[in-house]
């Protein structure tokens, strides 16, 4: 019984104390190990006096690949192929998950200038800036891999999307635009791609 009382009184005291944060003081909290809220770190953009440059973000080594960004097939990255020319159709196939992940990333970034149906009737238009229809003949018949390349660099009043949109979901929305310009040409009676 006394052992059963004693250990009942330490259970006690260890939940107390687990749950014990201190008291309200004006003085700053002990830290018994300050390295896990004060971590010596830059921020982006900051100044450094450690580097010659003064510049905290580092250039990447001369010849070297950070994790997940060796680009090796030219395709898939660039839109072109081995001989550097436009490639004449999409080296990702348009699965139901892919039109789909395509029609979802279209509504962010393309239909508002280009409108939900890809005529060119968005926002731009609407402030009378002359935006392009998906629909013309001239972008019915060209290549994937240029439609790729013009959303990867822009063209005209389109910005680049390089780094906003990572290439699956560019060509997941060249998927999609396809989708919408077939879609079109059934409406119209005729023929499709």
């Amino acid at each position: 019984m006394r052992e059963r009382r004693r250990l009942f009184v330490i259970g006690l005291l260890a939940l107390a104390l687990a749950g014990c944060r201190g008291w309200t003081s004006s003085q700053p909290p002990i830290h018994v190990n300050p390295s896990m809220d004060r971590q010596p770190k830059y921020r982006p953009q900051a100044e450094s006096a450690f580097f010659y440059d003064g510049a905290t973000m580092r250039v990447p080594v001369a010849g070297t690949v950070a994790r997940g960004e060796l680009r090796e097939d030219r395709a898939f990255y660039e839109g072109k192929d081995a001989a550097g020319k436009d490639l004449v159709h999409s080296p990702v196939e348009a699965t139901p998950e892919v039109l789909a992940r395509g029609a979802e990333r279209f509504r962010i970034y393309c239909a508002p200038c280009h409108d939900a149906r890809g005529d060119g009737k968005g926002i731009l238009a609407q402030q009378g800036l002359p935006t392009t229809s998906l629909h013309i003949d001239r972008l019915r018949a060209a290549e994937d891999g240029y439609v790729f390349e013009v959303m990867t660099n822009g063209r005209g009043l389109m910005p680049a999307y390089r780094w906003p949109i990572p290439p699956a979901d560019r060509w997941a929305i060249i998927a999609h635009v396809r989708e919408l310009q077939r879609q079109r040409q059934q409406e119209e009676g005729g023929s499709t791609p």
